[in-house]
């Protein structure tokens, strides 16, 4: 497929763009800087900027594609690019960038005729992530029918762009894929940031005790392109155990006293339900860090 990919330079596109490229995908990256990437392509495009965002998706990726007959068009578009969270610019800055450059994404790729749009959503919408005080998840595990009512710019941004995606694809009748994606993890960060982790459970509360390998999400992204025909669908997006070393038993003694178990969980299954994405989708994260840890609790 050719895709037009949004910040494939930020934390997580840096590794799932070169990976769908990997696949055999032509993909370009459509982003403020440059992934410099030999497999992947780059454009630098203000996605805020709705002319720009047309005229990139419209156009050439490549010199090598002026050898072809006529100007290819794009298959897929998958969009990552947003400022990634708060406190990173002002609330104001951080909504109006996201909103509107999610909106511009969805009205070129569907004017322009793309049938398929994968973009990102974020964990944050259940409200727990960025909450001021403590705030608990009202049942576990947690899935995609959960109330998303956050109440910080950056989840509020992704709450309106869902709701944008599901009316350009009640518009169009293309798929629109949205993705819940929990913390983003690199394989190099196991090492440097789980010992704390491990050590310190509470330290992953906001992330609802969950994280996502970015090696697993580029297979996410990759089942979203395979699979067609199902019309407005959003996917929590995790690997299959916790980030912690207690138990998910030990994990709702400790933080979750009260909270409705809404099914039996395994021994160390993420909170952060992945059945939707199993389901419809075949997703099977195979990356954990206890590949790379040893598990202090594996006697217990």
């Amino acid at each position: 497929m050719r895709i037009f990919f949004t910040g494939g330079s930020g934390k997580a596109g840096r590794h799932v763009a070169p990976y769908l490229a990997e696949q055999g995908h032509h993909v370009t990256n459509a982003d403020l800087a440059p992934l410099g990437h030999p497999q992947v392509a780059d454009l630098r495009v203000d996605l805020t900027d709705a002319g720009e965002t047309y005229s990139a998706m419209a156009g050439l990726a490549t010199f090598e594609e002026l050898d072809l007959p006529e100007k290819p068009s794009y298959d897929a578009v998958v969009h990552f690019a947003a400022v990634p969270r708060i406190l990173l610019t002002s609330d104001a800055r951080t909504y109006a960038t996201n909103v509107l450059s999610t909106y511009n994404v969805l009205e070129a790729a569907t004017r322009l005729g793309v049938r398929k749009v994968v973009f990102a959503s974020s964990e944050t919408t259940y409200g727990i992530c960025f909450a001021q005080g403590e705030r608990r998840p009202l049942y576990v595990p947690v899935d995609e029918d959960h109330p998303t009512v956050p109440e910080d710019a950056y989840a509020m941004s992704k709450v309106a762009g869902e709701v944008t995606a599901r009316s350009f694809q009640a518009r169009t009748g293309a798929d629109v894929y949205g993705l819940r994606i929990n913390n983003v993890i690199e394989p190099h960060e196991y090492a440097e940031m789980f010992p704390d982790f491990l050590a310190d459970p509470a330290l992953r509360r906001r992330n609802i005790f969950a994280y996502i390998d970015t090696r697993d999400l580029g297979q996410m992204v990759q089942r979203c392109l395979e699979v067609d025909g199902l019309g407005y669908e959003v996917f929590n997006v995790a690997n299959a155990d916790l980030s912690v070393a207690a138990t998910t038993q030990e994990v709702r003694d400790r933080f979750y006293e009260g909270v409705e178990l809404r099914r039996q969980m395994g021994r160390d299954e993420t909170f952060y339900s992945i059945d939707k994405a199993r389901g419809l989708l075949g997703y099977d994260p195979q990356h954990s860090w206890r590949d790379v840890l040893p598990d202090p609790g594996a006697a217990g």
